[in-house]
């Protein structure tokens, strides 16, 4: 009899079904598109991140760079020096520490004992300054302070790098590159900023390889040098072999060229050093706990965590995701609450004006608690209509967001001049000695993915709301009589 009842009135009454399924249904589909487009923003800024730490980094640990001129922190000087009147080519290379001040190796081992510390790993990050040129009889001198090289009288002009030169008493024709170098821990490949690229090309690095004479080099910068694996790129005087080629998944990659720890350790001249060490926490709820313990128990230190790295990032795509999770929340739930009261408030007047069928049923026997299972019964069924309703629209409203994937623009905060920051040209900075005192810019699509706890949240929803009709609709035919029918009837 219920089901009999129940099919009958929601066929009478379609015109009001379907206004109060409709109102629920653009709550549903506006908690829907605004929940999937917060679930883009988060993808996108773990794309940012993912950048700057590689895959599974829940903090890095650093240690500030020294002042220029202070701490072995000089600036880089070259010094050719010809020794008759002819031109004569010559070629050097200086490898420097980029960002940071090193670290003890042991330093990992230290931070991968500490309380909620799953694992650490420990990298060098490296800049290669590169000079090619002809001088004659005289000196040159060479500094980092711009990005192009003087000769003196008679001399030529080079660029390409951050270098300057000159040449006391002859004259130069040359050329200054410059390149980033990361050593990485061939066996623990699983942390560290070379986990933000993909082997697109040949083969990344053997847990054997950890002094051989290797490279793994980046897309971009083997393009621009004409690289390809089984060539070969010189760094100070030795000549690894390229087994691979990488591609950053998003953004730039971490850095040009990627060799063993160890031997960056031997072309720096920083054995037993690392600039950064990589952490994975074993409880991502514990990442304020264990970055505590590390401070607390490793002086000297910086620990920077991803939440640390999320409050620098500005532009569309933070902007976006303020709105979405603030703006998009409120507007979520207001929506959902007048939903919820129209549904109410609608299944109640049609109660009302069904007071005659009701008090007729009262008077042929049917109790109140049956009157109301039965308005009850017919709100859920509303509710659960629009929920059908609100999934199809948000799903087809993310769908198009997806479709659409307006580009949004993530910047990088500056670290200023000193590049001691997490930001900083190091791996995590993603580029050169340049990227230590300019922010960087990333363009990331956004897209709406819907989870399967965002579809069931939407049933919930859409339940909660019959129910809640239900319940304004229950109360008001629990209060009829069956003179309120004679009543009407007169």
């Amino acid at each position: 009899m219920f089901f009999t009842y129940l099919r009958r009135e929601l066929r009478r009454r379609r015109k009001a079904a379907l206004v109060v399924a409709s109102g629920l249904a653009l709550g549903i589909a506006l908690v829907i598109i605004v929940s999937s487009v917060s679930s883009g923003m988060s993808k996108a800024q773990d794309k940012v991140l993912q950048s700057l730490y590689g895959l599974g980094t829940d903090m890095t640990v650093t240690k500030a760079a020294a002042a220029q001129g202070s701490g072995g922190n000089e600036r880089p000087r070259f010094e050719f020096d010809a020794q008759d009147d002819e031109d004569e080519t010559q070629s050097t290379d200086r490898v420097m520490v980029q960002g940071f001040q090193t670290l003890a190796a042991s330093t990992v081992d230290k931070v991968g004992k500490q309380t909620g510390v799953a694992d650490a790993v420990g990298g060098l990050s490296l800049t290669v300054m590169k000079v090619d040129g002809q001088f004659t009889r005289g000196q040159f001198k060479q500094d980092e302070s711009s990005g192009s090289g003087q000769g003196g009288p008679g001399g030529g002009q080079g660029s390409g790098g951050q270098a300057q030169g000159e040449v006391q008493g002859g004259g130069a024709s040359f050329d200054v590159n410059s390149f980033t170098v990361y050593g990485t821990d061939v066996t623990q490949q699983g942390l560290g900023p070379l986990t933000s690229s993909k082997i697109t090309k040949g083969r990344t690095f053997k847990a054997t390889e950890t002094n051989a004479e290797v490279a793994v080099v980046d897309s971009a910068y083997a393009k621009e040098k004409e690289l390809a694996v089984g060539k070969t790129v010189t760094i100070s005087g030795t000549t690894y072999k390229i087994v691979g080629v990488s591609t950053a998944d998003s953004g730039d990659a971490a850095a040009n060229v990627y060799i063993p720890l160890k031997q960056a350790q031997t072309v720096a001249d920083s054995k037993d050093k690392v600039t950064t060490v990589y952490v994975q926490a074993a409880d991502s709820q514990q990442i304020d706990t264990v970055k505590a313990a590390i401070q607390k128990n490793i002086s000297g230190t910086t620990v920077t965590t991803s939440a640390d790295l999320a409050d620098t990032v500005s532009g569309s795509l933070s902007t976006a995701s303020d709105l979405a999770s603030s703006v998009g929340k409120w507007l979520s739930i207001a929506v959902l609450v007048a939903a919820f009261l129209v549904a109410g408030l609608l299944t109640s007047s049609a109660v009302s004006r069904r007071v005659r069928e009701f008090g007729t049923l009262k008077a042929l026997g049917w109790k109140s608690g049956r009157v109301t299972r039965q308005v009850v019964g017919e709100a859920l069924v509303n509710g659960l209509m629009g929920g059908v309703l609100g999934i199809a629209v948000g799903l087809a409203g993310a769908y198009a967001v997806t479709a659409i994937s307006p580009t949004l623009t993530a910047q990088l905060g500056s670290t200023g001049g000193g590049g001691g920051g997490p930001m900083g040209g190091g791996p995590m900075g993603g580029g050169g000695p340049g990227r230590q005192t300019a922010a960087k810019t990333l363009d990331i699509a956004l897209t709406a993915p819907v989870s399967l706890s965002t579809i069931l949240v939407a049933v919930g929803l859409a339940v909660a709301g019959g129910l809640i009709a239900g319940a304004f609709g229950g109360w008001r035919a629990s209060r009829l009589r069956p003179a309120d029918a004679l009543r009407r009837v007169a």
